[in-house]
């Protein structure tokens, strides 16, 4: 048991979820947080964890998911916990609350959450903001100087940012209907282009109404054409990655895939979270409550999603699992089932900070256990 386990969280889970939420994002920006994380996180990822994925150096497979940070606050405290890189969002270009309160509960029993945020977003300028204070700023109107100084800024400021890579997931506001979604996305994508080192298409949130109709192949492909392309212009070619549903059959799911891989998506972040409730434990009203369920019972069903995509894409393009992995062994099965990188989310609420540390440090005990002098080598091993 950990002191996060055994002090902390019964603390935070007197709270309502969301303040809770609140409390510890506001706790992660304390002076003197940061040092105190990377001093309980150990020594840094060995060797044989690194990875060169969307032509990026990625120092542990390890990621944290979109949705905990979604306004690009904290940033200095995930590369202290331990994190190979971060996603943040999903940012949608207007602000937005998002949906009425309460719209985030807990279910201990199955170590699980049901969200129901609806993006509730700061928008794509307050977030850019947030992120040149970690070191990415500009703020200048024209798009190629704005790039370029962001790369000054880079450059003169790496003592204020982590040193892993940032994607942002980016969505449709809630009162712009689908047939328009494309304008939101690119001009999201253009405002934070010179703070991204990938984007995330977010098409498969159950929580923003008709999301998830953009993942038909003959709307994807085209959606993602155009992200591709805002993505790309200027001098930096920024990766665009497209976000799936575990909802979804096999063969839509292998067709939606094609579909972005064909508008020039360079990966696949499976999955986001789902709206089944089979087999859960939870018996009280807040099992109903409507929104997408995320943590351990997802698992194996964004596990197998992942194994249909590795047995359709193979290499062609890398996988990002996540959904439901809380432990090292969990990480280890869904990079041997096609997961070039792995995210989490849900089990830090149940862990706490300590266990991204923890998963590392696992990962690469069993890989060494294995066999494997590169985690790249023991991907989708379990499917081939």
């Amino acid at each position: 048991m950990s002191l996060y386990t055994a002090l902390v969280r019964p603390v935070l889970f007197r709270l309502d979820a969301e303040r809770a939420h609140d409390l510890t994002m506001t706790s992660l920006r304390l002076p003197g947080i940061t040092q105190l994380l990377s001093s309980r996180r150990g020594t840094t990822a060995p060797a044989l964890l690194r990875q060169r994925v969307f032509d990026l150096d990625v120092p542990n497979p390890l990621g944290l998911a979109a949705g905990l940070d979604k306004q690009g606050t904290a940033m200095a405290a995930w590369e202290a916990m331990g994190f190979g890189f971060a996603e943040v969002g999903t940012v949608t270009p207007r602000p937005q609350p998002g949906n009425p309160k309460p719209r985030l509960f807990r279910l201990p029993e199955d170590v699980a959450v049901i969200n129901r945020f609806g993006f509730n977003s700061a928008g794509a300028d307050a977030v850019a903001e947030n992120l040149g204070k970690w070191g990415r700023e500009s703020f200048l109107e024209d798009s190629a100087a704005r790039e370029n100084d962001a790369r000054a800024a880079l450059s003169s400021k790496n003592d204020s940012r982590p040193h892993f890579p940032l994607g942002i997931n980016v969505g449709r506001n809630k009162d712009t209907p689908n047939d328009q979604a494309v304008d939101d996305y690119v001009r999201t994508i253009e405002r934070l282009r010179p703070f991204a080192d990938y984007f995330v298409v977010n098409v498969s949130s159950p929580n923003t109404a008709g999301l998830r109709a953009l993942q038909s192949d003959t709307t994807l492909r085209p959606l993602l054409e155009q992200c591709v392309a805002a993505a790309r212009s200027g001098d930096r070619q920024v990766p665009v990655l497209v976000k799936v549903s575990p909802d979804m059959t096999d063969d839509d799911l292998r067709r939606a895939v094609d579909a972005a891989v064909e508008g020039g998506a360079t990966g696949v972040v499976a999955t986001n979270t789902t709206t089944s409730r089979e087999s859960l434990r939870t018996r009280t009203a807040v099992a109903g409550e409507t929104g997408g369920l995320s943590g351990a019972p997802l698992r194996q069903t964004a596990n197998a999603a992942c194994r249909v995509l590795y047995a359709h894409l193979g290499r062609r393009v890398p996988i990002v699992g996540v959904g439901g992995i809380a432990s090292a062994d969990h990480a280890y099965e869904r990079i041997r089932s096609g997961a070039t990188l792995v995210q989490i989310y849900t089990a830090l609420i149940y862990e706490g900070p300590g266990l991204a540390a923890r998963i590392i440090d696992g990962l690469a005990e069993r890989l060494a256990r294995d066999g494997f002098t590169t985690i790249g080598d023991a991907v989708g091993t379990d499917v081939r």
